[in-house]
């Protein structure tokens, strides 16, 4: 994968490199290169943070590359040409592919405070029994609800345990000429859920058990059926032409929908827009987990610096200060449930994440996981379609 991106990237490559790196600098400090992704206000908590690590450490210069779209694409690029950033945000999704490579920074024999960490958050940093990155926070979908909605219709809230005949038992009640019970999303980042509530997917070294047989397994088989079932047979959840342009969050909060699978990531938007009394519960049974945080690159010429840099991002204070965004869910388990994280605002129900995360299973993941989405991605739109 790393040759034909070379191949056919130099140029991109050659570009992003007159772009990110520049000419060499003329001071006398140590620069580091830092590349992300994310939002305006993501990076506006981020900034604060790294010009208050500068001055706790003043031989050494952070330099920013925020990269707000097709991350990994170009982050691919500057792998290919040789000028990765010393600090690559990075996820567990991704992570396989460039620890497969050889081209991150071993982390598993450095001091960290891992037992200071949700344990699958960690475990999903790894790779071959290996720790390629430290997380900075933890990624599960919850269930949010319109209680005004569940109010207006007389439906008892959702409880902690209960089952997926429950909720389509919910979504049914919640269903009218002018409402859905549920969302429905055709990535499969939506439909896993339902595929591990009967013990489908696989596991971390079953590539080509994936990439054959995902669709014949049995459980998985149930597992999609149910959730195709929620559109096609029961119409609990809106078909595409019912969507039109709108997105499930949109229709959410336009009250449309009743029950929105989705995860942390909505809070913000959320506290901002949400003209109802809304809450979140746990999916049923278990959930997949994924996980965010920082990698090292393994050609990187300043390996201690770039150490100090994500150890000092990853404190408990600064975890925290990710955590009052109301963005993310933290990895490190005393900001998790601190009140910058409990307490901060809606959802109520906020301990339901930190529950997620100890009871998850880390999503399994292979070199070429997003091929095998892809071939799935097209074998399902019928399913969900017909």
């Amino acid at each position: 994968m790393m040759k034909k991106i070379l191949f056919s990237g130099i140029i991109i490559g050659l570009i992003l490199l007159f772009c990110f790196v520049g000419i060499k600098k003329s001071d006398n400090l140590v620069h580091i290169q830092f590349a992300t992704w994310g939002s305006e206000s993501e990076i506006n908590i981020l900034k604060p943070m790294l010009e208050e690590f500068e001055k706790e450490n003043p031989d050494i210069k952070v330099d920013l590359m925020h990269i707000p779209q097709n991350y990994f694409q170009k982050i691919h690029l500057l792998f290919a040409s040789n000028t990765a950033p010393d600090v690559i945000f990075i996820n567990n999704l991704y992570l396989p592919i460039y620890a497969n490579a050889g081209v991150l920074e071993d982390l598993t024999d450095y001091e960290f405070e891992y037992d200071k960490y949700f344990p699958k958050s960690v475990e999903a940093m790894k790779f071959k029994g290996k720790i390629y990155a430290l997380p900075r926070d933890v990624s599960n979908l919850v269930v949010f609800y319109n209680k005004d909605l569940f109010k207006k219709y007389g439906v008892s809230y959702p409880v902690n345990d209960w089952t997926l005949d429950d909720l389509l038992k919910t979504a049914q009640k919640l269903t009218t000429p002018k409402t859905f019970g549920i969302s429905f999303e055709e990535k499969p980042l939506y439909y896993l859920p339902y595929m591990l509530y009967y013990g489908g997917w696989g596991t971390q070294d079953s590539a080509n058990y994936f990439k054959e047989n995902v669709l014949i397994k049995p459980e998985n088989k149930k597992g999609l059926e149910f959730y195709a079932d929620l559109r096609r047979k029961y119409h609990v959840a809106p078909k595409r032409e019912e969507v039109g342009s709108a997105t499930m969050a949109q229709m959410f909060l336009q009250g449309k929908i009743g029950m929105y699978l989705s995860g942390r990531w909505m809070v913000p938007k959320f506290r901002q827009e949400a003209a109802f009394d809304w809450d979140v519960i746990g999916f049923p049974k278990r959930m997949f987990m994924d996980s965010s945080g920082w990698a090292i690159s393994k050609s990187s010429k300043h390996k201690q610096e770039s150490l100090a840099l994500i150890k000092f991002l990853s404190s408990k204070e600064n975890s925290k200060k990710f955590a009052l965004s109301g963005l993310i869910v933290p990895a490190r388990m005393d900001s998790a449930n601190s009140s910058c994280f409990l307490d901060n605002q809606k959802p109520k129900n906020s301990k339901i994440f930190l529950n997620v995360a100890q009871n998850s299973v880390p999503t399994p993941v292979t070199v070429n996981y997003n091929e095998i989405l892809d071939d799935l991605n097209k074998k399902t739109e019928y399913l969900f379609n017909k």
